[in-house]
């Protein structure tokens, strides 16, 4: 007789097949489900990403495209050649420039560089409270205070007091002369901070007509300027009194009266070329009547041992 096969009818609780465990609380069964929640989806890209996603291609030639046409336009620009200025250009800017703008005039300019060169020159008696028994005009040649000036400017004087451009003033001793040219070197004692030597020019070239500047201290007034033209060359003087004979002068028209002497006439650049000496007058008045001489730089220069240029 067979025997039948005995089966138990209870069955094993398999894995995963949702039945709960016996361990398992109702909190972790919670858990577990919201672990499982799904991820959200992402978005979906915003227009312009679509654009770009279905145009890509034309986009890039289109960004090609730009790129190529700005950098052509920037070489060119770079590579373009200058406007050449031509002389018409020139002469309407400087036009421009004399109908809007007042221009100093040459005068002004030359007498502007001389001015810190020019000095008063005080002929002084021995006491301190002596009044000045004359005024002349000297021009500093030199950094170590040689000033030349006329030779009658200086004579017969106890002191020699210079006074500067720019105010300040200083005893001066004569150091040398040359009478046969009327001139006198002399040196000051205490110089200024800002003191300026004149430059000095040949006069080799200088032609009648050719403008000139004077600057000095007619009768005690100034600096005062006067400006006129080269009259003649190498000419004679002979002083009212008869007793000096100048020769080899510059003869010009530009006012100056006692008090220039000794101070320096100049070109336009405002470059010494002589030294006002004597003026033409046949009457006792001793006041300008249109003839001035002065003594060429060559000359007066040798006199203070020193080459003008």
């Amino acid at each position: 007789m067979k025997r039948v096969s005995l089966y138990s009818s209870s069955r094993r609780p398999t894995k995963g097949r949702g039945v709960p465990l016996a361990s398992q609380t109702p909190e972790s069964t919670s858990e577990n489900s919201a672990a499982a929640d799904p991820v959200p989806a992402p978005k979906p890209p915003g227009r312009i990403r679509k654009f770009l996603a279905r145009h890509e291609r034309p986009v890039l030639v289109a960004i090609s495209a730009f790129i190529t046409v700005l950098a052509i336009f920037t070489y060119a620009k770079i590579q373009e050649p200058q406007r050449v200025l031509t002389q018409k250009d020139i002469d309407n800017a400087v036009m421009h420039t004399l109908e809007t703008k007042s221009l100093p005039s040459a005068t002004a300019r030359a007498a502007a560089i001389i001015r810190p060169s020019v000095v008063r020159v005080n002929r002084k008696g021995k006491d301190e409270d002596d009044a000045d028994r004359g005024v002349g005009t000297g021009v500093i040649i030199q950094e170590d205070g040689t000033i030349l000036t006329n030779l009658h400017v200086v004579a017969g004087a106890d002191r020699v007091e210079v006074e500067f451009f720019d105010g300040s003033t200083s005893e001066a001793d004569v150091v040398g002369v040359q009478p046969e040219h009327d001139l006198a070197v002399i040196q000051a004692k205490t110089l200024p901070d800002d003191m300026k030597p004149a430059t000095m020019r040949s006069t080799a070239g200088l032609m009648p007509g050719d403008e000139v500047v004077a600057v000095g201290h007619p009768f005690g007034i100034g600096p005062s300027t006067s400006a006129g033209v080269i009259s003649g060359l190498r000419r004679d003087y002979v002083n009212p009194k008869g007793k000096r004979v100048l020769t080899n002068l510059i003869q010009f028209d530009a006012a100056a009266n006692p008090g220039n002497s000794g101070g320096p006439l100049v070109t336009l650049d405002g470059e010494v070329i002589g030294i006002v000496t004597a003026i033409l007058n046949p009457t006792e008045q001793r006041v300008f009547i249109g003839i001035g001489f002065a003594v060429p730089i060559e000359n007066a220069a040798a006199g203070s041992g020193m080459s003008p240029y």
